[in-house]
């Protein structure tokens, strides 16, 4: 019997990988590291501070400064600061791949989450956790959902939290989302090799989440 392990869960944006990555980490009593947090925190200091999102060299050396956080309760602090509503917020989100795109700022991201899963008994989810930063894992999972059902979900999410949403607008950012995730020339979004994939479409969240927690039984 294996101690704890590595679980990779990778897909494009609203997938839903951050809500069954969550459920996850609470059912295995596992640390869950939210890596889109980790770049959304880095996009928001980058707005608040009016960097142009062209000068790689600042942003990086901004990112440097920063002590992102991520603690059990989902919450999130950049030098002990809690932003985790306002790295949310429409303006962060539509910047994100931006800034996700820049190697230099992915390669100091990568080495701070391969620190966070050195000890395991871990669930991280983003865009290239199984090909990239974990790719050692134990467990690694793929979700995908139709463009049409992604904005749906992210639609419902915004008006849960009072956020202004438009659904068409909504289909178009999650499509150019997705061009610039697995366009981009450094980590771009790809599914790994020995990835399981399952597609969340027609699939509640108690659904994926049996499915993962029986494939994580086979590991441990």
């Amino acid at each position: 019997m294996m101690g704890k392990i590595a679980i990779a869960i990778d897909g494009p944006a609203a997938a839903g990988k951050s809500t069954i990555a969550k459920l996850v980490a609470q059912h295995l009593n596992y640390v869950y590291i939210d890596t889109g947090a980790m770049y959304r925190s880095l996009t928001y200091k980058v707005l608040q501070e009016q960097i142009e999102f062209n000068d790689d060299q600042k942003i990086l050396s901004l990112l440097m400064e920063l002590d992102i956080t991520l603690n059990q309760n989902f919450e999130v602090y950049i030098n002990n600061v809690n932003v985790t509503n306002e790295i949310r917020n429409n303006d962060v989100t539509n910047h994100v791949s931006q800034i996700a795109s820049i190697a230099a700022v992915r390669n100091e991201m990568v080495k701070r989450q391969q620190q966070l899963a050195a000890n395991r008994g871990v669930v991280m989810d983003g865009r290239d956790i199984g090909t990239r930063v974990i790719p050692d894992a134990e467990v690694k999972i793929f979700l995908v959902a139709s463009v049409e059902e992604r904005a749906i979900r992210r639609h419902d999410e915004n008006l849960k939290k009072g956020i202004p949403s438009d659904l068409e607008q909504l289909k178009i950012e999650i499509e150019n989302r997705d061009r610039m995730d697995s366009e981009r020339e450094s980590s771009p979004l790809k599914k790994a090799d020995d990835a399981i994939e399952i597609d969340t479409t027609s699939l509640s969240i108690e659904d994926v989440l049996q499915e993962i927690l029986s494939i994580v039984s086979q590991e441990v």
